[in-house]
Formats: structure tokens, sequence, C-alpha cells
């Protein structure tokens, strides 16, 4: 009971403005009528008046629009019904900060828990490098909350569009890390991938990072900034906030960095 809520969904009935206005129907009966308070992920419907989509913003926790496929010809190859538009602006038109003002006033009263995607990884051979890079664009340009991998399964064997080998669930890791060095440890995109545009499957992506370029190393724990204990492997974000806490009043060691937490077994050579 973590979270006590709801994933609502729906292919296209008639058109985007009806199938919108039902979701929109549901979740404000779900709200109004019935009393449910829970959390509400509403999947928004591309095309769909803006309108609808405001208003279930009010009623609801989260919205999503699936970008599918990073590139847009790969879009137009394999789900030629939905366009790149279609998906980005709706994401657009809930990211302005109009919704951050009046008449909702907190930004609880509209999308609290933000925009969220995602995209399939392997059905199309973009790179690793250009998967971040949308990635990271969306995040700056939309205010998202996060991103989601999802590594593509051969269902369908009928079509030579598609490839018949599946996805290694490393590659969907590995960009789940990187993504998270994006977003709370202060990398950009061009940083993360390797030569070739893709993670390494042997080393996660802030090791591989840190391995390429030992010119930052090492670094003194007892004066560094944040930013840099921030790029030391084996360090998250809370070990170093209690770092900082830390050696305010001493001069810390290794057995102190045990103690904070910090991976040692990976930290120590850097």
């Amino acid at each position: 009971n973590y979270i006590e809520g709801l994933f609502l969904s729906s292919a296209i009935v008639k058109s985007p403005d009806y199938t919108m206005e039902q979701l929109y129907i549901t979740v404000k009966k779900l709200r109004k009528e019935y009393g449910f308070n829970g959390y509400i992920h509403l999947k928004g419907i591309p095309r769909a008046d803006k309108n609808y989509l405001e208003a279930a913003g009010v009623l609801v926790d989260r919205m999503s629009f699936n970008i599918e496929l990073p590139p847009e010809k790969s879009l137009k190859l394999l789900a030629p019904q939905k366009s790149k538009t279609s998906i980005i602006e709706p994401m657009k038109t809930l990211a302005l900060d109009k919704y951050y003002d009046s008449p909702f006033k907190r930004r609880k009263d509209f999308l609290p828990a933000g925009q969220t995607t995602q995209m399939i990884i392997g059905a199309s051979p973009e790179s690793d490098a250009h998967i971040l890079k949308l990635t990271e664009y969306m995040y700056n340009a939309y205010k998202l909350k996060r991103v989601y991998y999802s590594s593509y399964t051969p269902t369908n064997f009928d079509t030579s569009l598609l490839p018949y080998a599946q996805v290694p669930l490393i590659r969907e890791h590995r960009l789940y890390q990187a993504d998270w060095l994006l977003r709370y440890y202060g990398f950009t995109a061009d940083e993360i991938t390797g030569e070739d545009g893709n993670l390494s499957f042997d080393y996660d992506p802030k090791c591989a990072w840190a391995l390429k370029h030992p010119e930052f190393f090492p670094v003194e724990v007892n004066t560094a900034s944040a930013e840099k204990l921030l790029r030391v492997p084996g360090m998250g974000v809370k070990s170093v906030y209690r770092i900082l806490q830390a050696r305010k009043y001493a001069k810390l060691t290794f057995d102190d960095l045990k103690r904070l937490r910090v991976t040692l077994k990976r930290a120590v050579y850097f």
C-alpha cells in the first residue's frame, strides 16, 4: 500500500476528442462521485482538444504521452498512424508555466506528479546517444518527471521491418542508469555515451565515464565540491550529502566513508 492508485488508458474510440472526453468523465466520476483520492495516472490521447487535457490535468496526478520510437522516421515506418508532432504538442501544452499560476496557485493543483513518456528500445536502429539526447531535451523542454525505456521483444515475424532478435535487458538497464545521471548527477548526454554512441555493457555509465577521464581523479573527499563527489563511482546523492555534513566536524577517513554508506570497493580507486 505504498501507492494506492490506478492507471487509466484507452484505445481511440470514434475520435481523439470523444475518447479524451470519456476519460475525463471517468476521472471526474472517480474523484467527485466516488470520492477516490488515490493516485491516478492518465494516458493522454494525442490530437485531442487541449480543453479536455487541461480539465483532466486538474483531476489526475500524472499524465503521459508515449513517444514510442526516438526519431520520427522510425515512427512513420513502424507506426504510420502516429506522428511525432501529435505526441509532442500536448506534452508542450501541459508543460506551460500558466498552469502553475492563477487559478492553479499551487503545484499540487495541476498534475502534481508531472508528465512521463516511454520509448521502445531496439525496434529501430537508433544509438543510445540518440535516445539520451532526446531524453535530455524532453527533460529540459517539457519538464518531464520520468522517461521510461522498454526493451523490444519480437512477437511479429511476418514483416522485415522489425528485427527478429530480442534486445538484451542489460541495454535497458544501462539506459536507466544513464537517465539517473542526467536527472540527479549533473551529467550531460554527450558525456555519458561512448565513442560509438552506445553505452558499455561491461561497466555502468558512471564508472565507464570515470575510467575514461583519469584527469578528474583522485578526488579529495574532505574538500571537493558536491558536483565532483557525485562523479565518483560508488557515491550516491545521499552519501554525498552525508559527506558534506560530516566533514564540517572532522576530517573523514575510509572508515568514516564506510559508515556513511559509500560503496568503498568502487570509490576507493577514485
